[in-house]
């Protein structure tokens, strides 16, 4: 598991205030042979269209001198 993000907890917090519901953190996954990590899995109901609207966030902040040490 990667380092999280300095501002990974306040980012969750922000989604939470907007009701979003964290689901997975971290969220991973695999596509072909492939396995992703993304810092979070979220979703949020829509009550008016009753659809499950979901995302997946990754947290930067490039407080390092050089951007190539963030990724």
């Amino acid at each position: 598991m990667s380092a999280r993000d300095r501002f990974h907890n306040i980012v969750k917090i922000a989604l939470t205030k907007e009701q979003w519901v964290i689901t997975q953190d971290p969220l991973t996954f695999k596509y072909g042979k492939v396995d992703f990590q993304v810092d979070l899995g979220a979703e949020k109901l829509l009550a008016a269209e009753r659809e499950n609207e979901k995302i997946a966030i990754e947290i930067k902040s490039f407080l390092n001198p050089s951007a190539i040490t963030d990724f």
